[in-house]
């Protein structure tokens, strides 16, 4: 039997912060020797921070990099093993590296070998994959030290590595590694957090685990790294194709370690067991690194008990709430800004901010007490550790101010249902009539132009003024307390345009751009009802959530709602998903989506899809101003980071008119198994299949869009 007690560090690192990312990989270290921890797994890139963007190009990076590894941090694992992730410059070219330190000495690198290039990701921008089975040596300082597609011997114990996106392709290392003998396999992670991706994670690990008949031990980052990514934890230990040990999602703490005790043993005999599996009986080729060191003894013990798969799923409402609670706690701190400005509208975007903000000090308060809130905020001037850190609502009062601004278009609905609100979160509450300023600007262009403004040729002008005006103000707000103005627009809203720009996308933090509307009241409604264990519900919603969205920016007759500018919000996120996340066509968006909404009429779909296909194209320079945002699911519109999409393009032209000729002939009748192309005319027959078609719409132009909101 041979026990050797294991760890995964889940550490919340910054990028370049590198005092704070090595003290934190230091009280990991002492953490875990604490735990009896004699091989421990950090995160990948844990001493840079994962999210270094293009200063990965700086050789003063790569340096300060070695340097704190060489002379900060690895003295301090004197009696242990531990694996830290770093950027290495080998032979001109940049590598995602892990340095395999023993008993306080660097003895190697082994590199990532496959790089992480979808989504979030860019990292064959700045580095190279490692190919398999090469090695080279690197000379650092007095050091000479092996670098490549590696394994280390220690104790007579074999330990590889997959490095994050490793685990993910098919082609994992850890297959190649299992025919080498390797009894434990490392995983250093950077793994952003999605609906659903810990799952994922959780079965990759065991299967490594089992498959390849070894300890699998994985570790991630936590918090908001660097701005857009929020990392939710959730460090796995398995043994013997069991989850033996899972750390906490979504935690506050700055470090925190998960340990179990692993039998080397056992899992060798369930190899041998195992008819299929063959080793590899060639020579040493170079790839096995020897490392004088003892484990510790262990006391044998009976067997961990399994953690049962599945166990750090959450619901989409919690994940969602836990998510962007944390990330607003760690963008707070992190910027050191002095709490957050809501321009509150009594609608469901603004509440749903407002919330969170609420969730971020309740979940904070509760796990990390008075004196951790008041140690992570030590930077606000005057902070009472004893009344303002030991209750949260005094807290929320302190940290979050909205601002519900009116016109003669508001109504009294909206404005008691901002001021519930606030007041059931704990929040400052602030009034503005802005009808002057809308007045003074409306009187200033009729001048101008020569002729009053009226809704019947000015709709929009006289919509979007009403959203430009409220900017200043909260500006104000916000510069006045040093605070963070959060932006209350949502994915749906970024998909389509339905936003005024420098009005109420005006902010410095986009918290719920990256959800859809329709979720988003779906959530509000579990949060009023359920909400999570730390809030408890939010009966204050109740007003919000019995409204109809709407902008309130036309006149009071008009009963302005946004579906009736738009369409359902169910019906916008399904087109959306199927146009951009799908990359469907518009008349295969319209047939993919005719049996999920019987009761709407061919005709009705087909505008709707149709609308949305030239909204979208039209308001792309409005997602490339948006302020940034969370990334939370793998639908992101953000351009930034996930979906890019040309400024200029063709608009859709074609593709629309094949949607009216397609639909125009599924009105009448044609048989539901038609092939669209049946009726797709040619090159010659496009214009004259519908000449009243419009020329492509002008870009830039907010009164071409015809919708809009607050």
């Amino acid at each position: 039997m041979k026990l050797i007690r294991v760890g995964a560090a889940v550490l919340d690192q910054t990028p370049l912060d590198w005092d704070g990312n090595r003290d934190r990989i230091l009280a990991a270290i002492e953490q875990a020797r604490g735990e009896g921890v004699s091989l421990l797994c950090l995160p990948e890139m844990a001493i840079t921070g994962y999210s270094c963007e293009d200063a990965f190009y700086s050789p003063g990076v790569h340096a300060t990099a070695l340097e704190v590894l060489m002379h900060e941090i690895a003295p301090a694992t004197v009696g242990m093993v531990a694996a830290i992730g770093l950027p290495l410059r080998v032979h001109k070219a940049l590598f995602d590296t892990v340095a395999m330190v023993v008993d306080g000495v660097v003895k190697g690198f082994v590199a990532k070998r496959h790089l992480a290039a979808d989504g979030l990701y860019y990292e064959p921008r700045w580095f190279r994959p490692w190919p398999r089975d090469r090695r080279v040596s690197v000379d650092i300082g007095d050091h000479v030290l092996p670098v490549g597609d590696l394994f280390f011997s220690i104790d007579g114990v074999r330990i590889g590595f997959e490095v994050c996106e490793d685990a993910w392709v098919a082609d994992r290392p850890g297959s190649h590694l299992a025919r080498k003998g390797v009894d434990i396999i490392l995983n250093p992670s950077g793994s952003h957090f999605a609906f659903g991706k810990h799952d994922v994670r959780e079965r990759f690990v065991l299967e490594g685990s089992r498959a390849f008949g070894v300890a699998y031990v994985y570790s991630n980052l936590i918090g908001n790294e660097s701005g857009r990514a929020i990392y939710d934890g959730g460090a796995l230990i398995a043994s013997g194709g069991q989850l033996v040990a899972a750390g906490p999602r979504f935690s506050f703490r700055e470090v925190d370690i998960t340990s179990a005790t692993i039998d080397v043993d056992a899992n060798r005999m369930l190899q041998v067991r195992t008819g299929s599996f063959m080793p590899d009986l060639e020579p040493d080729d170079g790839a096995r690194v020897r490392v004088p060191f003892a484990f510790p003894s262990l006391a044998a013990t009976s067997p961990p008990p399994a953690v049962a798969l599945g166990a750090g799923s959450l619901s989409k409402e919690e994940a969602f709430a836990r998510a962007i609670g944390l990330a607003l706690f760690d963008y707070l701190r992190k910027s050191r800004s002095r709490g957050f400005v809501v321009s509150l509208s009594g609608g469901a975007d603004s509440a749903a901010v407002a919330c969170l903000v609420k969730i971020m000090v309740d979940v904070a308060h509760a796990e990390l007490g008075a004196d951790g809130l008041g140690r992570c905020l030590d930077y606000l001037p005057d902070l009472d550790l004893e009344r303002d850190c030991a209750d949260p609502r005094r807290l929320v009062k302190r940290l979050l101010l909205c601002v519900y601004q009116a016109t003669r278009n508001s109504t009294e609905t909206t404005r008691n249902a901002a001021r519930e609100l606030a007041e059931g979160l704990g929040a400052e509450f602030c009034e503005l009539d802005v009808d002057s300023l809308v007045d003074g600007y409306v009187d200033r262009i009729s001048e101008a132009v020569g002729r009053p403004l009226d809704w019947q040729r000015d709709d929009i002008a006289l919509q979007n003024i009403q959203a430009r005006v409220r900017s200043p103000s909260v500006w104000m707000f916000a510069n006045l307390r040093g605070a963070l103005l959060l932006s209350t627009s949502n994915r749906s809203e970024a998909a389509v345009g339905y936003a005024t720009m420098d009005g109420d996308t005006s902010g410095g933090l986009a918290p719920i751009a990256g959800i859809d509307k329709d979720f988003l009241r779906r959530w509000l409604r579990w949060l009023e009802r359920e909400g999570l264990a730390e809030t408890g519900p939010v009966a204050s919603l109740a007003a919000v959530n019995a409204q109809a969205p709407t902008a309130e920016l036309r006149p009071k007759e008009a009963k302005q709602t946004d579906e009736a500018d738009l369409m359902p919000y169910d019906v916008l996120e399904a087109v959306e998903r199927a146009a951009i996340r799908d990359k469907l066509m518009p008349v295969e968006v319209y047939r993919s989506l005719r049996p999920r909404f019987p009761t709407v009429t061919r005709q009705q779909l087909a505008d709707w899809v149709e609308r949305f296909f030239r909204l979208w194209c039209r308001n792309q320079w409005k997602r490339e101003r948006y302020a940034p945002s969370f990334h939370v699911d793998d639908e992101n519109l953000d351009p930034k980071t996930w979906c890019r999409f040309p400024i200029l393009s063709g608009g859709f032209q074609r593709e629309i008119r094949e949607l009216r000729t397609y639909a125009d002939a599924d009105v009448m009748g044609r048989p539901d198994d038609a092939d669209p192309a049946a009726t797709r005319p040619d090159a010659s027959q496009l214009d004259a299949a519908h000449p009243d078609a419009t020329p492509p719409d002008p870009v830039h132009s907010e009164a071409a869009q015809q919708e809009r909101t607050s």
